[in-house]
């Protein structure tokens, strides 16, 4: 059985869990099979273009990439509900880029309410740094990031800048939040890429930065109001596995993915 085969059979058994109802008891949920490592799924895969940024395993088995030189997508929102994965999505990206790319070619900054939770990927040599949200660090990295990307026209490295939390950056200075739209509207053509999670709880915060997302992958959202507000209506969020299923928009339709683990 080829590698890709396998695990599309694995994410079909995730999919199609169904509770059982024990006779004389109440409903049991089945166990879900574990899903394969990282390190393993990337070893199975083999070799990717120098430019692809893992994602995720698509249903069909098949990787689901980033072209890091192609800007069309523009920045990445990930909005989600609270505890559906949204940080466990970001710090797999980032472990991913470590296993995948040289520091010279690829690296990631992190701006997290929780720098804690960060400590094992904040000493990979693909890190920039992992700051807090609304510390001078935080504010110095967005500075020098905007000021990298003004002036990269022909550096091929991509940097990766992950805001856990779009919707704490609001209480940035003036000057902050202008240097951080200029990169949600021009720092992937400049290889300066913003993958920032929203918190769908507060999303009446950041209304007016939301039309700078074209491209958004969506977590668990169970709110009727929020998906649509958020244009995801077809992609059914609501029905996606918290913690280790996402969902995107390609072209005309809805490619859903899952997360292999982070731990060996």
């Amino acid at each position: 059985m080829t590698d890709i085969n396998r695990y599309a059979l694995m994410l079909e058994a995730l999919s199609e869990l169904k509770t059982e109802v024990i006779p004389g008891g109440g409903p049991q949920t089945q166990l879900a099979p574990s899903l394969p490592s990282l390190s393993e799924v990337l070893s199975d895969f083999g070799p990717m273009p120098h430019e692809a940024l893992f994602l995720g395993v698509a249903s069909d088995g098949l990787p689901v990439l980033l072209n890091l030189h192609d800007p069309v997508p523009g920045p990445i929102l990930i909005p989600a509900d609270p505890g559906s994965g949204k940080s466990a999505f970001l710090q797999l990206i980032a472990a991913a880029v470590g296993k995948m790319h040289q520091p010279g070619n690829v690296q990631f900054a992190v701006i997290t309410n929780h720098p804690d939770e960060w400590n094992s990927l904040g000493n990979i040599s693909n890190c920039v740094g992992v700051f807090k949200i609304g510390s001078q660090g935080a504010a110095d990295l967005i500075l020098s990031l905007a000021s990298w990307a003004h002036a990269n026209r022909t550096i091929q490295q991509s940097v990766l800048l992950m805001i856990d939390g779009l919707d704490s950056m609001m209480g940035h200075n003036a000057d902050i939040l202008q240097n951080l739209r200029w990169l949600f509207l021009r720092g992937p053509a400049r290889r300066a890429w913003p993958f920032i999670s929203l918190n769908t709880q507060r999303v009446n915060d950041v209304l007016p930065w939301l039309d700078l997302f074209h491209t958004r992958i969506f977590g668990k959202i169970n709110n009727p109001k929020t998906i649509c507000m958020l244009d995801a209506e077809k992609g059914s969020p609501d029905s996606l596995d918290a913690g280790v299923q996402f969902t995107l928009r390609e072209r005309d339709h809805w490619l859903r993915f899952w997360l292999p683990a982070l731990a060996e």
